[in-house]
């Protein structure tokens, strides 16, 4: 039953939005990084001249790529955690902690989309445009940049939330998948569900 409601509940909303935006920010490092520099890197050689100002738009590609990926990061336990000690202490013990760090890491977020926020609503009140030949509005690629920010920041603040009703649910089974540390095992059984394009159970 459990497993039903993780799948077609809110838990499971967050993580497929969360895959979605990743293959985007995959996608906005292939073309907006790789392809620009080989295009670079090709007219260099055959026209002593770049047609492209690829080092601008990989700039903007790789800050797109981070924002959008932060939020997959945290739906899949991937950030690091040194949890040496953590996994040492007893179950009742080590779910405190795991609830702690993932309440900072929703405060965390929640600031930094907030002072993102402020940067993006100041380069459009200012008109604000790169320095290059490109002239590129910096309202358009900080746009794509915060939407990951916010995302990641919807996510961070969910994920304890969920964990908490889980855990109000008597289900710690639930909440460590939310919050834990991640073993190998688990790691794995993670790498096969996406594998499987998540197939129930």
């Amino acid at each position: 039953m459990l497993q039903g409601e993780s799948r077609f509940g809110l838990e499971a909303l967050t993580r497929r939005v969360s895959k979605v935006l990743a293959w985007v920010a995959g996608g906005a490092i292939l073309f907006g990084c790789a392809v620009p520099i080989t295009i670079d890197v090709v007219s260099r050689f055959f026209l002593n001249r770049t047609l492209l100002e690829s080092f601008e738009i990989s700039g903007y590609a790789l800050a797109a790529c981070i924002g959008l990926g932060m939020g997959y990061t945290v739906s899949t336990k991937a950030n690091v955690r040194v949890d040496f000690l953590t996994m040492r202490l007893p179950p009742g013990i080590r779910v405190v902690f795991d609830l702690v760090a993932a309440a900072a890491l929703a405060v965390v977020a929640a600031a930094i989309a907030y002072f993102a926020w402020g940067v993006l609503q100041q380069s459009e009140a200012m008109n604000a445009r790169s320095m290059s030949i490109l002239q590129v509005p910096l309202v358009i690629p900080q746009s794509v940049w915060w939407v990951g920010l916010f995302w990641f920041a919807c996510v961070a603040v969910l994920t304890p939330v969920l964990a908490v009703l889980r855990l109000l649910g008597r289900d710690r089974a639930g909440a460590d998948r939310l919050i834990g540390s991640t073993d190998l095992a688990e790691e794995l059984e993670l790498i096969g569900a996406d594998g499987r394009a998540e197939k129930p159970r």
